[in-house]
Protein backbone atom coordinates (compact mmCIF):
# COMPACT_ATOMS: atom_id res chain seq x y z
CA UNK A 1 0.00 0.00 0.00
CA UNK A 2 1.40 3.45 -0.71
CA UNK A 3 2.57 5.70 1.94
CA UNK A 4 -0.09 7.90 2.89
CA UNK A 5 -0.61 11.13 0.88
CA UNK A 6 2.42 9.39 -1.97
CA UNK A 7 -0.64 8.14 -4.15
CA UNK A 8 -2.08 11.69 -4.53
CA UNK A 9 1.22 12.90 -5.78
CA UNK A 10 2.44 12.97 -9.60
CA UNK A 11 5.58 11.76 -10.06
CA UNK A 12 7.38 14.83 -8.73
CA UNK A 13 5.06 16.85 -8.00
CA UNK A 14 5.92 19.09 -4.88
CA UNK A 15 3.95 19.14 -1.92
CA UNK A 16 1.28 21.47 -1.12
CA UNK A 17 2.88 23.28 1.55
CA UNK A 18 6.02 24.77 2.35
CA UNK A 19 8.42 22.58 4.11
CA UNK A 20 12.27 21.66 3.89
CA UNK A 21 12.87 19.31 1.08
CA UNK A 22 13.55 15.84 2.95
CA UNK A 23 16.24 13.43 2.74
CA UNK A 24 16.53 12.05 -0.54
CA UNK A 25 17.46 8.02 -0.56
CA UNK A 26 17.97 5.74 -3.71
CA UNK A 27 15.76 2.43 -3.61
CA UNK A 28 14.66 -0.45 -6.18
CA UNK A 29 11.24 0.61 -7.51
CA UNK A 30 8.27 -1.45 -6.75
CA UNK A 31 5.13 -2.16 -8.23
CA UNK A 32 3.43 0.45 -6.40
CA UNK A 33 5.40 2.45 -8.36
CA UNK A 34 4.74 1.52 -11.58
CA UNK A 35 2.46 4.74 -12.47
CA UNK A 36 4.26 7.45 -11.65
CA UNK A 37 7.34 5.53 -13.62
CA UNK A 38 5.22 5.46 -16.79
CA UNK A 39 4.77 9.12 -16.23
CA UNK A 40 8.32 9.71 -15.93
CA UNK A 41 8.97 7.50 -19.52
CA UNK A 42 6.23 9.27 -21.09
CA UNK A 43 7.93 12.41 -20.36
CA UNK A 44 11.48 11.06 -21.30
CA UNK A 45 9.67 9.85 -24.73
CA UNK A 46 8.20 12.99 -25.41
CA UNK A 47 11.50 14.12 -26.47
CA UNK A 48 13.14 11.14 -28.56
CA UNK A 49 12.48 11.24 -32.24
CA UNK A 50 13.05 7.61 -32.16
CA UNK A 51 9.95 6.76 -29.67
CA UNK A 52 6.43 7.85 -29.03
CA UNK A 53 5.15 7.90 -25.14
CA UNK A 54 2.45 4.47 -24.63
CA UNK A 55 1.46 4.55 -21.40
CA UNK A 56 -0.12 1.24 -21.51
CA UNK A 57 3.50 -0.23 -23.24
CA UNK A 58 5.83 1.45 -20.67
CA UNK A 59 3.47 -0.25 -17.65
CA UNK A 60 4.34 -3.60 -19.49
CA UNK A 61 7.95 -2.83 -20.11
CA UNK A 62 8.38 -1.83 -16.34
CA UNK A 63 6.20 -4.22 -14.64
CA UNK A 64 8.42 -7.23 -16.85
CA UNK A 65 11.11 -5.89 -15.12
CA UNK A 66 10.37 -5.68 -11.90
CA UNK A 67 8.39 -8.84 -11.72
CA UNK A 68 11.50 -10.26 -13.46
CA UNK A 69 14.77 -8.93 -11.11
CA UNK A 70 17.05 -11.34 -13.30
CA UNK A 71 16.29 -9.14 -15.94
CA UNK A 72 17.03 -5.63 -14.43
CA UNK A 73 16.55 -2.96 -12.03
CA UNK A 74 14.64 0.32 -11.65
CA UNK A 75 16.22 2.18 -9.10
CA UNK A 76 14.46 5.66 -7.95
CA UNK A 77 15.09 8.52 -6.23
CA UNK A 78 12.59 9.53 -3.92
CA UNK A 79 12.42 11.62 -1.01
CA UNK A 80 8.50 10.83 1.23
CA UNK A 81 6.23 12.37 -1.09
CA UNK A 82 7.50 11.77 -4.91
CA UNK A 83 9.69 10.19 -7.22
CA UNK A 84 12.05 12.59 -7.99
CA UNK A 85 13.68 10.06 -11.00
CA UNK A 86 14.72 6.79 -11.95
CA UNK A 87 17.25 4.96 -13.35
CA UNK A 88 16.44 1.34 -15.75
CA UNK A 89 19.14 -1.23 -16.06
CA UNK A 90 18.70 -4.36 -17.97
CA UNK A 91 20.65 -7.25 -17.71
CA UNK A 92 22.66 -9.58 -20.83
CA UNK A 93 25.75 -11.39 -21.49
CA UNK A 94 28.24 -10.19 -23.66
CA UNK A 95 30.62 -12.38 -25.77
CA UNK A 96 33.26 -9.44 -26.32
CA UNK A 97 33.34 -9.04 -22.75
CA UNK A 98 33.11 -12.48 -21.71
CA UNK A 99 30.21 -12.10 -18.96
CA UNK A 100 27.26 -10.27 -17.41
CA UNK A 101 26.81 -6.76 -19.02
CA UNK A 102 24.34 -3.91 -18.04
CA UNK A 103 22.30 -1.67 -20.71
CA UNK A 104 21.51 1.49 -19.06
CA UNK A 105 17.98 1.83 -20.54
CA UNK A 106 16.39 5.07 -18.97
CA UNK A 107 17.80 7.75 -16.83
CA UNK A 108 14.90 10.42 -16.51
CA UNK A 109 14.76 13.19 -13.91
CA UNK A 110 11.42 14.99 -13.28
CA UNK A 111 11.52 18.20 -15.05
CA UNK A 112 10.79 20.08 -11.73
CA UNK A 113 14.12 18.61 -10.27
CA UNK A 114 16.76 18.23 -13.35
CA UNK A 115 20.23 20.30 -12.84
CA UNK A 116 20.36 19.29 -9.41
CA UNK A 117 22.75 16.45 -9.85
CA UNK A 118 19.79 14.36 -9.58
CA UNK A 119 20.60 12.35 -12.48
CA UNK A 120 24.42 12.42 -11.74
CA UNK A 121 23.41 10.53 -8.42
CA UNK A 122 21.52 7.90 -9.81
CA UNK A 123 24.16 7.59 -12.73
CA UNK A 124 26.98 6.76 -9.88
CA UNK A 125 24.55 4.43 -7.79
CA UNK A 126 23.77 2.62 -11.01
CA UNK A 127 27.75 2.03 -11.46
CA UNK A 128 28.26 1.24 -8.00
CA UNK A 129 25.74 -1.58 -8.08
CA UNK A 130 27.04 -2.79 -10.92
CA UNK A 131 30.67 -3.02 -9.64
CA UNK A 132 29.42 -4.70 -6.84
CA UNK A 133 27.59 -7.30 -8.93
CA UNK A 134 30.85 -8.14 -11.30
CA UNK A 135 29.05 -6.44 -13.92
CA UNK A 136 31.36 -5.99 -16.61
CA UNK A 137 30.51 -3.16 -18.70
CA UNK A 138 27.18 -0.24 -19.23
CA UNK A 139 26.35 0.33 -22.56
CA UNK A 140 23.99 2.89 -23.32
CA UNK A 141 22.47 4.76 -26.49
CA UNK A 142 22.04 8.79 -25.92
CA UNK A 143 20.56 11.39 -28.15
CA UNK A 144 23.60 12.13 -31.06
CA UNK A 145 21.95 15.67 -30.99
CA UNK A 146 22.10 16.51 -27.75
CA UNK A 147 25.80 17.78 -26.84
CA UNK A 148 24.98 17.81 -23.15
CA UNK A 149 23.83 14.72 -22.43
CA UNK A 150 26.84 13.14 -24.21
CA UNK A 151 29.23 14.96 -22.19
CA UNK A 152 27.10 14.18 -18.72
CA UNK A 153 28.52 10.58 -20.08
CA UNK A 154 31.61 11.54 -20.76
CA UNK A 155 32.02 13.22 -17.31
CA UNK A 156 31.14 9.81 -15.69
CA UNK A 157 33.75 7.68 -17.66
CA UNK A 158 31.66 6.51 -20.77
CA UNK A 159 33.30 6.59 -24.03
CA UNK A 160 31.91 7.39 -27.30
CA UNK A 161 31.60 3.87 -29.42
CA UNK A 162 32.38 3.33 -33.15
CA UNK A 163 29.84 0.98 -33.23
CA UNK A 164 26.35 2.30 -34.91
CA UNK A 165 22.98 1.64 -33.37
CA UNK A 166 20.14 -0.31 -35.53
CA UNK A 167 17.20 -1.49 -34.83
CA UNK A 168 14.15 -3.96 -36.39
CA UNK A 169 10.89 -3.39 -35.03
CA UNK A 170 8.91 -6.46 -35.10
CA UNK A 171 4.97 -7.08 -35.16
CA UNK A 172 4.19 -9.71 -32.33
CA UNK A 173 3.14 -12.47 -33.77
CA UNK A 174 4.80 -11.95 -37.07
CA UNK A 175 6.98 -13.88 -39.18
CA UNK A 176 10.09 -11.52 -38.83
CA UNK A 177 11.61 -9.87 -41.98
CA UNK A 178 10.53 -11.42 -45.47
Amino acid sequence: MPEPGRAALRAGEAPRYNSVMPDLRIEPATLEDLPLLAELLADLFSHEPDFRPDYDKQMRGLRLILEQPNRGRIFVLRDSLRIIGMINLLFTISTAEGGFVVVLEDLVIHADHRGQGHGARLLRHAIDFAQKKNFLRITLLTHRGDGSLVEFYRKHGFKQSEMVTMRLLLEPGGSGVS
